[in-house]
């Protein structure tokens, strides 16, 4: 505001007040000729001896109020946080609307909104994905390759240790360590890497062959990691279709509408912005949507139970992060060939944040074929829901941290 607002002050050139004696004499001096000199005294004693301020936009009768130039300051603080905080304060909006006004996050779910916010996140990823980036996914294979393996095979035997745990009611801990089987997060892990500057394209591409592979390999992971060699049934092929429609289809349909509409590509690439906050927006709804559904069965559980719980779920992903950075760090630093591929920032960005989501919407499909197999379904789901906002939320921040990091740098480097 201090550089678009100019200020300009008057004041009279007399700066002395003069005393009470002086100005009794003047004005009984003066006195005597104030029927001649009429208008000249009255232009004259209504001399103001305090700095008038105006502003370069402003008329001469509008006088500049202290107050509001700090509320404007104020404003515009908020503004840059909110703007610089978006994604994070997006989703703990939709948390606290979704345990505020329940109703409204379970008519949301009754018509599918989940689905389709699902849906038009990977549209406006295809609507964003260049051609270079294709090309630099296809260069990333090997990244791409670990990426797959952390997320279907490594990952799942956390669950075993999970299962150590001892905690009444038991279907938290079967829900978490069933929650370790699971492939990525369908849209998070995409929106979070494209708002990190990652390769975007790398991370559509783990995320859409994990969850396509996840649902051959999810029943098996289950069956040796926690039911011990019994067989369960998972809905394959509804679970495949499901996928090809919420994930597949929309990327390619993007992607087909930007490569097919003229100028749709420069606008999309001009306003990158203002779409990857459309993605946060949708990305929002599933907290929403599932906080509001598992929110009277929250308020039947002891507080000091579900948080712990909760706890569990953060130790979880912050197990995750760990184990994949250093995958990523080691495998910069002996791949040989590969050297370059596992050291680009922004290959180590993606793989770090795809492979460290679990995704909550297979694990409840899951869940709820198996028929109480493994307890109440409820109970197994409601750790997961934690556990999938804490991934979320916490990456978003890890993400800002990161934004806020490199932008202090490219200063540094300016300067």
């Amino acid at each position: 505001m201090a550089g678009t607002i100019q200020t300009m002050i008057l004041t009279p050139r007399s700066t002395q007040t003069p005393s009470f004696r002086h100005q009794h004499l003047n004005f009984t001096a003066t006195r005597t000729t104030a029927y001649s000199t009429r208008s000249v005294f009255f232009t004259r004693s209504r001399s103001i001896s305090f700095p008038l301020r105006i502003r370069a936009n402003q008329g001469p009768g509008q006088i500049d109020d202290n107050g509001s130039g700090g509320a404007k300051t104020l404003g515009k603080s908020l503004l840059n946080f909110a703007d610089n905080n978006f994604l994070p304060l997006a989703l703990i909006g939709g948390v606290v609307l979704g345990l505020a006004n329940p109703a409204l996050g379970c008519l949301a779910d009754k018509y599918y909104l989940s689905k389709f916010s699902t849906i038009a996140i990977f549209i406006t990823s295809g609507l964003t994905l260049r051609n270079g980036e294709i090309g630099d996914a296809i260069e990333a294979w090997p990244v791409g390759i670990l990426g797959i393996c952390s997320i279907l095979l490594f990952t799942p035997y956390l669950s075993k240790i999970i299962l150590q745990i001892q905690l009444q009611p038991q279907e938290f801990v079967t829900g978490l360590a069933i929650f370790c089987c699971m492939p990525t997060t369908l849209s998070s892990g995409v929106a979070l890497t494209q708002l990190a500057g990652g390769n975007s394209a790398l991370a559509l591409a783990m995320t859409v062959i994990s969850n396509l592979l996840g649902i051959l390999i999810v029943p098996f992971s289950i069956s040796k990691f926690i039911a011990a060699g019994i067989g369960v049934s998972v809905p394959t092929k509804e679970l495949f279709r499901s996928l090809v429609i919420t994930l597949l289809i929309p990327l390619i349909l993007g992607k087909v509408f930007r490569e097919s509409l003229k100028g749709l590509a420069d606008y999309v690439d001009r306003n990158r912005k203002l779409f990857s906050k459309m993605n946060a927006i949708f990305l929002s709804l599933a907290p929403f949507i599932q906080v509001s559904r598992s929110r009277s069965m929250l308020l039947m559980v002891k507080p000091s139970v579900f948080l712990v719980a909760v706890g569990m779920g953060v130790i979880l992903h912050l197990v995750l992060l760990s184990f994949n950075v250093f995958a990523i760090q080691g495998f910069s630093m002996v791949s040989g060939t590969n050297q370059l591929a596992f050291a680009k920032k922004k290959n180590a960005t993606a793989y770090v944040l795809v492979a460290s989501q679990k995704t909550l919407p297979v694990m409840v499909a899951v869940v709820e074929q198996l028929g109480g197999a493994f307890g109440e379904s409820g109970l197994l789901v409601l750790p997961c829901v934690a556990a999938h906002l804490n991934q979320i939320i916490m990456d978003s921040f890890f993400v800002n941290f990161w934004l806020r990091k490199d932008l202090a740098s490219e200063s540094a480097k300016v300067a």
